[in-house]
């Protein structure tokens, strides 16, 4: 009898084991990989995005799959800001995490870096704030919940000709940077249509990302007295663009583009940054769904502050993933890729979210001015 109950007892023990070596498989959680600019240039604005990110998954750490429920693990690579450390992090995130999909990155330049690496792998990616097309472009692993360059350039140049009545330019681009270069051409070309006019840009002067000496650069513009100055690129040297131009004597209108909606931006530039008018993603003051409402409330109630239309779109990045794989009904990459490719009618807090067939999301485009400080809301573009 105790020989009987002894082996009974082992079993029942082994029993208890096995079930319990299932609940820790590796199975049981599914990760998403995030390469961010958490160093060097745009480490701002990689934060801000991985704070959505986070925001998120603290928010919804499970997702159900056929029934059975994973934990989301993030796995956050810094880019450190530079194209072949892009590269090098989406490959790690590939390689050594094993991740069934990735998120980012700030910055256009770092996102086109990657999306080889990943689009070899076989593993899906949403990018979150890089608007330039070439992201996408020719890659079908690669989508993104963010408006496109074309649509944000056209934005910003009707703004300049109907709004501040400009009907001269001169661009000022950031040269080594895609998002720059793309979003001057699209502004070029929509403000030369409207002013039917193709010497309406009198000029694009250049410089570098890291640059700080705007002088030369300036002169030139002061000599053209142009109407607007549409300046995109990051946030650092665009502010310090601002600050050597008003220093410098030039008072007309300068505007540009999302990357410009960071703190650093007000810090760097301070009272010369005040009336500078640009084009972003999203704004508290037009939180226009129960899921814009949870996403404001949780981040008020964390950070006592309003979130950047950056932080939006990592929340939303993340929501869309979540909503891919439930869809899908898997954890395989590309299953999952393929029900991210049918999103649509998709409620985030930055708006709606319905992938075209180059995997590009069709946004509004909202316009913030520098206002004591603060930023702004002043109108909503829809596309």
């Amino acid at each position: 009898m105790m020989k009987k109950f002894v082996i009974l007892s082992m079993a029942a023990v082994l029993t208890l084991s096995f079930v319990s070596c299932q609940k820790k498989t590796v199975g049981d959680i599914i990760k998403i990989g995030v390469f961010e600019p958490m160093t060097g240039a745009n480490a701002a604005g990689g934060a801000m995005e991985v704070e959505g990110i986070r925001l998120a998954n603290d928010l919804f750490p499970t997702v159900d799959v056929n029934g059975k429920t994973y934990k989301v693990e993030l796995v956050v690579v810094d880019n450190k800001s530079d194209k072949v450390e892009a590269a090098n992090a989406v490959q790690r995130l590939v390689d050594k995490d094993k991740v069934n999909a990735i998120l980012g990155s700030w910055g256009s330049s770092l996102s086109i870096a990657g999306g080889e690496i990943l689009k070899d792998a076989h593993i899906p990616a949403i990018g979150l704030s890089c608007t330039n097309p070439l992201v996408t472009a020719g890659n079908d692993w690669y989508f993104r919940v963010c408006f496109i360059d074309p649509f944000q350039g056209t934005v910003m140049a009707n703004y300049a000709y109907h709004d501040l009545s400009a009907r001269t330019a001169v661009i000022i681009q950031e040269v080594s940077n895609d998002y720059s270069i793309g979003l001057a051409k699209f502004f070029t070309d929509t403000f030369k249509k409207l002013t039917n006019n193709d010497g309406a840009v009198l000029t694009a002067v250049n410089y570098n990302t890291g640059d700080q000496d705007f002088s030369a650069q300036l002169t030139t513009v002061k000599s053209l007295n142009p109407d607007v100055i549409f300046a995109p690129g990051n946030y650092t040297e665009s502010a310090l663009v601002i600050k050597q131009a008003r220093e410098l004597g030039i008072t007309v209108p300068i505007i540009g583009g999302d990357t410009w909606e960071t703190p650093e931006f007000v810090d760097v530039g301070k009272d010369n940054v005040e009336g500078a008018t640009f084009s972003t993603f999203f704004a508290s003051e037009y939180a226009a769904s129960p899921v814009a409402e949870k996403f404001l409330s949780e981040y008020r109630s964390r950070y006592n502050k309003d979130p950047a239309a950056v932080t939006a779109l990592g929340y939303d990045g993340y929501l869309v993933t979540l909503d891919a794989i439930k869809r899908a009904g898997s954890t395989n990459p590309q299953k999952i890729r393929d029900a991210i490719a049918k999103t649509s009618g998709f409620v985030g807090a930055a708006g709606t979210v319905t992938l075209d067939a180059n995997g590009d999301a069709s946004k509004s485009a909202f316009i913030k001015t520098v206002n004591g400080g603060k930023f702004v809301f002043k109108t909503i573009v829809n596309p």
